[in-house]
């Protein structure tokens, strides 16, 4: 199994430009929360516990989160959470509202995504291994973290292997 830093460091290596890190603070959050709205219907319950499709997604992302490192992998968890409740907020409402905000979201965090790429010059990851569609919510949990000044010797390991964040001239 791949470690954490094997995981961000490939993810890493297709986002050096700033700009582009810059478009997957907001472009990944949407995404992930439009796949929770998405995924939020049907909806079951069984022994007194509410299931859908968002909650098993949810859970195995969080199963592969918490392998990787207990504290990224509880904070991923609390977000998947969350992402899963606000799927489950607008999933109760019309389906109209359901699709729309599913479907609205997905695609204009996608279009985001694409405009950083085209900053970056590189393709997503993902299109070279489709695990970093469940690493890309990490990716930006763990430059949001080191951008705080948190966890400054993972961002030197990832660095040593996918080379730093490059500057942009002025």
């Amino acid at each position: 199994m791949k470690s954490l830093v094997d995981h961000l460091s490939q993810y890493a290596a297709y986002h050096r430009d700033p700009r582009n890190i810059a478009s997957h603070f907001i472009g990944i959050p949407l995404i992930v929360v439009a796949v929770a709205v998405l995924l939020s219907r049907p909806e079951w319950t069984v022994a007194g516990l509410w299931i859908s499709p968002a909650v098993i997604v949810a859970l195995l992302s969080a199963w592969f989160y918490l392998r990787l490192e207990l504290a990224l992998g509880v904070l991923m968890t609390l977000l998947m959470g969350l992402s899963v409740w606000a799927g489950h907020a607008l999933a109760a409402q019309s389906t109209l509202v359901w699709l729309g905000s599913g479907v609205g979201m997905f695609v204009v965090g996608w279009v985001i995504q694409f405009v950083g790429h085209y900053y970056e010059g590189k393709k997503p990851a993902f299109i070279d291994d489709v695990s970093g569609l469940i690493v890309g919510p990490l990716f930006v949990v763990a430059e949001l973290a080191f951008l705080l000044g948190l966890r400054q010797g993972l961002k030197q390991q990832i660095e040593q292997r996918s080379g730093p964040v490059l500057l942009l001239s002025v």
